[in-house]
């Protein structure tokens, strides 16, 4: 029960350390900020890389049990709204953490392959509900709207990117909207 509490702290503190300093934030400092000691750190995530890649999974693993959580509590568009929104939160994390993940060995693209599915599998899920209620579009592919949402990160840049992001949200929504 402790070892898992002093997992999620350390992970929540190095998410805020990575995005704050880059890949070079003082693991030592991240164990202290977490209240517990480096050989704490070291027993969960042994390298410097597992950490940065834990971080990212577990911000991950959020968004994608979000899907079953919001389509349990909201009607299947809401849901799907809902989580799209989600998604620009994890847009923002993931550019804190890029230049972080930028230095594992490899590259992020082996950490991203295995997101990439389970991020696909949330968004097809809350689609196809969305569909079998009827709103939104038949035709609507729901890699199309995971790819529109990915594009906002590549403006993400901005003051106000976030709250752009969200009223694109809104306009993706609208526009899958059936048109009869």
């Amino acid at each position: 029960m402790d070892a898992q509490r002093n997992r999620e702290r350390l992970l929540e503190v190095a998410k805020e350390s990575f995005a704050r300093s880059g890949a070079d934030a003082s693991l030592e400092d991240i164990a202290r900020q977490a209240g517990v000691g480096a050989g704490t750190l070291y027993r969960h995530f042994p390298t410097r890389e597992a950490l940065i890649e834990a971080v990212y999974h577990t911000e991950v693993d959020k968004l994608a049990a979000a899907e079953g959580e919001l389509s349990a509590k909201l009607p299947p568009v809401e849901a799907l709204r809902a989580w799209m929104l989600l998604f620009v939160d994890y847009i923002a994390t993931k550019q804190l953490i890029a230049p972080a993940l930028n230095t594992l060995v490899g590259g992020p693209s082996k950490v991203y392959e295995a997101s990439r599915i389970k991020l696909r599998t949330a968004i097809d899920r809350l689609v196809k509900r969305a569909i079998e209620s009827r709103d939104i579009r038949e035709d609507l592919e729901p890699f199309d709207l995971l790819r529109a949402l990915i594009g906002v990160s590549n403006v993400a840049s901005g003051p106000d990117w976030r709250q752009s992001a969200r009223r694109l949200v809104d306009i993706l929504i609208v526009g899958s909207r059936p048109t009869e």
